[in-house]
């Protein structure tokens, strides 16, 4: 696996969306009610505290997973950093919801 596919993969799962992507499962849209931000404290405040509990630790996972891999994969020591930002990004800006 090529050191930018590495960082691309990491920019990918760092834009999965699920805070929107859990609460629609749940039947509401988390920006159209409470404060409109897609994250863990509004999910929180729609869906209650277990599911922002929820989306939380799988947003930390969206950056550390990537992260650990670019580490175990053994290239130079900038593609962790890289793959960290490249998710950090992606949280940011993620495609599927118009960056």
């Amino acid at each position: 696996m090529t050191l930018l596919a590495l960082i691309a993969i990491a920019y990918v799962c760092g834009s999965i969306p699920t805070g929107v992507w859990l609460a629609r499962r749940r039947g509401v849209d988390p920006r159209d009610i409470g404060s409109g931000n897609i994250g863990a404290t509004n999910v929180a405040r729609v869906l209650g505290k277990r599911w922002g509990i929820f989306v939380m630790l799988l947003d930390a996972l969206k950056g550390t997973l990537p992260t650990l891999a670019a580490t175990t994969w053994g290239g130079p020591a900038w593609v962790p950093m890289a793959a960290g930002l490249a998710a950090i990004l992606g949280h940011i800006f993620p495609p599927w919801l118009r960056f």
